[in-house]
C-alpha cells in the first residue's frame, strides 16, 4: 500500500511538472520524458505516432530522411496503448516510435531495399532478429530511413545519403548539407525528432559519422553484440546495428533492447555472459579515475590529410580539458605503433570486397520473394547497369566497389587463400598495432579523437565507439563541398563530435564518458537546425 502510494506521488508529481512547465518539443523530448507522458496519460502511442508522421509529413520532401513509413504504425500504437490501459507494459520502450535503417528486414507491408529498386518487392520470410526485439519491447517501429545506397558500398562518385530508392538525403544545419552516411536518413530523423530514436548500422563509419554531423548520439555496438540477422550485410567482419539518438542515455535505452545472443548469428556468442545495464552506466561522476588516451600521431596524420578539421581539433582539445575537469587522467601521447601501414593498407578492402560477395548472396538466398530474380552481386550490378541504369543513376553513380569485387583476376571471395593474411593485417593493425595496442601498453580505459579521425581504428577489429556532440564549425567557416559537388562537406554551423573507443564489449564504460561529457556541456543546444518542424504531440492534462 505504501509503495502504491508512493507510485501515486510520483505520477502527480510528473503531471504537475508537465503541465506547468509544458511538454518539451518533440526535437528535445527525451525517451524517458516521452515514457513519462505516456505513464501519466498526456498523450497515447497513437498520439505520438501522429505527430511523428507529422514532422514526417512536413520536411522530407526536402530532406528525405526516411524513405518509407509503416502504413500500420497507427494500428500498433493503438493495440500498445491497449497493453496499457490493461497494466501491460513490455519495458521503457513501451509505445515509443522508432525509425530503423533501410537495410534491416521487417516482415511487415515495409520493404527493405538498401536503397535499391533491385530489391523492392523482394520480403524476407521473417522479421530480423532487430525487428523482433524491438517489437517484444514494445516498440512502433514507424518506418524505414533513408541511407546511402549499399550502404555506401557501391561507388566511387556518389553522394553520402542518396539512393535510388528514396532520393538525396539533406541535413538540416546548413542548406544542403551533407548528412554523412551511411545512416544518413536515421541521423537526420533523429536530430530533428521526426521519431524519438532510429537505428543505423556501421561497417566503418555509418552511425558514428552521420551522428555526429547531425549533432546526436551515436553507439557503433561491438561487431556480435547486436545480431545482423537479415540485416543487408557487407562484412560479417564489421557490421553493426547500434543506437542513435539526441541523448546518450536515448541511444543507451535501445541499445539495451536490441543487445543480445541470436542463434542466427553466432559472432553473438562471443557475448560475454550477462548485458550490463547501459542505461545505469549514465553516471555524471563516470569520469571520475578514468585513463584515456590521445593518439597524437592519428591526430597529426588527419591534419596532414585535410586542412579544413582545424575546428575540430580545436575543439577536441579543448574537450580533453573538460574530461581532465571532470576527474580523468589524460595521456596525450597514447599512439598508434603501426599507423602509417595502416594508412597505406589495402586489407580492409579485400576484407570487405570478399564477404560482400558471399555475405550478400547469402541474405538474398533467404528472401521470402524475389521479383528482380537477384542471387549474387553480379546479379545485382547487371541489375543496375542493364536493367535500371536511369532510376539507378548509372553510370553517372558508377559501380567501381563492385567492379572490383567482381573482377575475374583480383576479385576472390572470403573462402579463398588470399583472404586469410588481409584479416589479420587488419587484426594486427587494429590490434597490437592500433587500438588495442594503444589501450594495453597505456593501460587505459579508452582512447578519445575527433569523430571525424575515429571510426577505421575499431571497424577493423570489432571495436566499440560512442560520439557525443562536440561542437561546431564557426559561424564564418568556409563552405567546402563534397567531392561530387552537390553537398556542403563542412561550413558555418556544421556539427561534429567527440568519439570514445574502447575494446571488445566495453559499451557500458564508454556510454558512461560520454555521458559525463554531454551533461558538462549540453553541446547539442548551442546550435539550431535551419529546418525544425512544427508539429507537436497534442497533450492532454488531467489530474488524478
Amino acid at each position: 500500500m505504501v509503495a502504491s502510494f508512493g507510485i501515486v506521488l510520483w505520477l502527480v508529481a510528473q503531471v504537475w511538472v508537465i503541465q506547468t512547465a509544458g511538454f518539451p518539443s518533440l526535437i528535445d523530448a527525451t525517451i524517458e520524458e516521452i515514457k513519462d507522458g505516456l505513464e501519466c496519460g498526456l498523450f497515447s502511442s497513437v498520439d505520438l505516432v501522429t505527430a511523428y508522421l507529422g514532422r514526417i509529413a512536413e520536411v522530407n520532401a526536402d530532406l528525405k530522411a526516411v524513405t518509407e513509413v509503416n502504413p500500420d504504425a497507427l494500428e500498433i500504437a493503438a493495440a500498445l496503448d491497449d497493453e496499457r490501459a490493461k497494466g501491460k507494459i513490455r519495458g521503457p520502450l513501451h509505445g515509443i516510435p522508432i525509425l530503423i535503417k533501410n537495410n534491416i528486414a521487417t516482415k511487415d507491408k515495409m520493404n527493405n531495399t538498401a536503397g535499391s529498386f533491385a530489391l523492392l518487392g523482394a520480403y524476407p520470410p521473417r522479421d530480423s532478429h532487430i525487428a523482433s526485439q524491438l517489437r517484444a519491447a514494445g516498440v512502433v517501429i514507424l518506418g524505414k530511413s533513408n541511407l546511402s545506397q549499399w550502404a555506401n558500398f557501391r561507388s566511387s562518385n556518389s553522394s553520402n545519403g542518396w539512393s535510388a530508392h528514396g532520393g538525396q538525403v539533406h541535413a538540416a544545419y546548413i542548406k544542403n548539407q551533407d548528412p554523412s552516411g551511411s545512416s544518413s536518413g536515421s541521423g537526420v530523423a533523429a536530430s530533428l525528432g521526426l521519431a524519438a530514436a532510429c537505428l543505423g548500422s556501421e561497417t566503418d563509419g555509418s552511425i558514428i559519422s552521420p551522428s555526429q554531423r547531425n549533432n546526436i548520439v551515436g553507439i557503433k555496438p561491438s561487431v556480435g553484440l547486436t545480431s545482423r540477422d537479415l540485416v543487408i550485410p557487407i562484412s560479417e567482419h564489421q557490421d553493426t546495428v547500434g543506437p542513435m539518438g539526441r541523448t546518450v542515455r536515448d541511444a543507451a535505452t535501445v541499445l539495451q533492447a536490441i543487445a543480445g545472443p541470436d542463434p542466427n548469428d553466432n559472432y553473438t556468442s562471443a557475448i560475454p555472459g550477462p548485458l550490463p545495464d547501459y542505461l545505469a552506466a549514465c553516471k555524471p561522476d563516470a569520469l571520475i579515475g578514468a585513463r584515456l588516451g590521445i593518439p597524437a600521431n592519428t591526430i597529426e596524420l588527419f591534419q596532414g590529410f585535410d586542412n579544413t578539421s582545424q575546428p575540430e581539433i580545436d575543439a577536441f582539445f579543448a574537450a580533453s580539458k573538460i574530461l581532465a575537469m571532470a576527474g580523468a587522467t589524460i595521456l596525450p601521447n597514447a599512439n598508434f605503433t603501426n599507423l602509417t601501414e595502416w594508412a597505406n593498407s589495402t586489407a580492409e578492402n579485400t576484407v570487405l570486397n570478399a564477404d560482400f560477395l558471399v555475405n550478400l548472396a547469402s541474405y538474398l538466398a533467404k528472401l521470402a520473394t524475389n521479383p528482380n530474380n537477384v542471387h549474387s552481386l553480379a546479379d545485382v550490378s547487371r541489375f543496375t547497369k542493364e536493367v535500371m541504369p536511369g532510376p539507378e543513376e548509372y553510370p553517372s553513380r558508377d559501380t567501381a566497389v563492385w567492379d572490383q569485387a567482381l573482377d575475374p583476376v583480383s576479385g576472390f571471395n572470403n573462402t579463398d587463400p588470399r583472404f586469410w593474411p588481409a584479416l589479420q593485417q587488419d587484426l594486427f593493425l587494429g590490434g597490437e598495432g592500433g587500438l588495442f595496442g594503444a589501450l594495453d601498453r597505456n593501460k587505459l580505459d579508452a582512447i578519445i579523437l575527433p569523430s571525424s579521425f575515429s571510426p577505421g581504428f575499431a571497424a577493423i577489429v570489432g571495436a566499440p565507439i560512442v560520439t557525443v556532440p562536440m561542437g561546431f564549425y564557426p559561424a564564418n567557416a568556409s563552405v567546402v563541398m563534397n567531392t561530387r559537388g552537390d553537398l556542403v562537406d563542412t561550413g558555418p554551423n556544421v556539427p561534429f563530435g567527440l568519439s570514445f573507443l574502447g575494446r571488445r564489449f566495453d559499451e557500458a564504460k564508454l556510454i558512461g564518458y560520454a555521458f559525463a561529457f554531454e551533461q558538462m556541456t549540453q553541446v547539442r543546444k548551442n546550435v539550431l537546425p535551419v529546418v525544425i518542424p512544427k508539429t507537436e504531440v497534442k497533450v492532454r492534462p488531467r489530474s488524478l
